[in-house]
């Protein structure tokens, strides 16, 4: 049996409110605590940086991807259990994904959303049926979740599209879910 792994979206950069940090390294210490394996950017930065280092410190295996590109900017984390450079972006996406079981969207930015939109939309269109986990830190993914709701009540997606998206507002929260994801058969 291969190791659960939670695939966790996140920022290069820390952001303002120290409650992001802490979710970052309450999710690493948990990844760990759970036996999980931690799938991320391989970035040594911001929340990503502070998710691996926690998970690594508490003695989770980690499996980190960076595009060679962003080697310099985003401080690649050669010390991972897994470390994998691809040639680009869309790629780097792809081999979080695949080698994911679910997946965890923490505070970030535009590169957090794009990851997020991208598994939402394989979602969407029926490529994989993996849970994808949104944690609103302090309310941090308030206005994407109106965002979405307004996506539906404009005709732009069934409601169906909602149910995809679990929205927790706490890691603990976001570990339940995990664990029902971690006990169920696995699914594509």
């Amino acid at each position: 049996m291969s190791l659960f792994s939670v695939c966790v979206f996140c920022g290069a950069r820390s952001g303002k409110n120290p409650a992001f940090e802490s979710a970052a390294d309450a999710m690493g210490r948990a990844i760990a605590a759970e036996n999980w394996r931690l799938v991320y950017g391989a970035g040594d930065v911001g929340l990503m940086g502070v998710v691996a280092r926690s998970a690594q410190t508490a003695g989770a295996q980690t499996f980190g991807v960076i595009p060679e590109h962003l080697m310099k900017w985003e401080v690649g984390k050669r010390d991972l259990s897994q470390f994998i450079v691809t040639e680009n972006m869309h790629e780097r996406k792809k081999v979080m994904f695949m080698n994911s079981d679910a997946v965890v969207v923490l505070p970030g930015g535009a590169g957090s959303l794009d990851e997020f939109f991208e598994v939402l939309t394989w979602r969407q269109l029926e490529l994989h049926a993996r849970p994808i986990i949104l944690v609103n830190t302090d309310g941090y993914w308030g206005p994407l979740v109106d965002l979405l709701q307004h996506v539906v009540d404009q005709g732009f997606a069934g409601a169906s599209m909602l149910e995809f998206v679990t929205v927790v507002d706490t890691v603990e929260d976001a570990v339940l879910r995990l664990r029902e994801a971690a006990r169920a058969p696995a699914v594509e």
